[in-house]
């Protein structure tokens, strides 16, 4: 498992460093399809002082990241699929076509995490609901801390892509 995080982690750094952006923000992102997921129907994500012992690592990890950007932890949620991409979503094998496919939508931050793909490796970027890049406004919205969660978890997450297969 080790080796297989760390070569998708230098694939994901070698996107990064080559300088190609992906993708831009897609103005038409509030369009998206909304799907039905573990997370979804929960509504939000657990608030910092819930016990998530219980649930996956991968859910534990998420809520600790992001408690720090809001007393109380991140509140609602939505995941997102870009038009023409439900079917590969559905399909849980983390191949898409290039530009923005899946978003993890923060309503109560206003800000939007996306994960999109360029040559056929998940790039991510964080914007707010007005399109400002909100990537590198703090550790927890930065492109590195999306690809350790997104690769730390093989089980969970396959290339790019997160979630339990239906």
């Amino acid at each position: 498992m080790k080796k297989t995080i760390a070569m998708l982690f230098t694939a994901s750094l070698a996107t990064l460093s080559s300088g190609a952006i992906a993708f831009e923000f897609p103005a038409n992102w509030s369009e998206w399809k909304g799907v039905n997921t573990t997370l979804t129907g929960i509504g939000a994500l657990p608030g910092c002082e819930a016990d998530v012992s219980s649930l996956p690592p991968i859910y534990q990890e998420t809520v600790a990241t992001y408690c720090a950007l809001r007393e109380g932890g991140p509140g609602k949620v939505n995941i997102l699929v870009a038009p023409g991409s439900e079917s590969n979503y559905q399909k849980r094998d983390g191949h898409f076509s290039d530009g923005p496919q899946m978003a993890l939508h923060l309503i109560d931050l206003k800000a939007i995490m996306f994960t999109g793909y360029s040559n056929g490796l998940p790039v991510y970027r964080t914007y707010g609901e007005d399109g400002k890049n909100l990537t590198n406004a703090m550790p927890q919205l930065s492109e590195e801390t999306c690809i350790v969660c997104h690769t730390g978890y093989e089980a969970f997450c396959l290339n790019g892509q997160c979630g339990t297969a239906k």
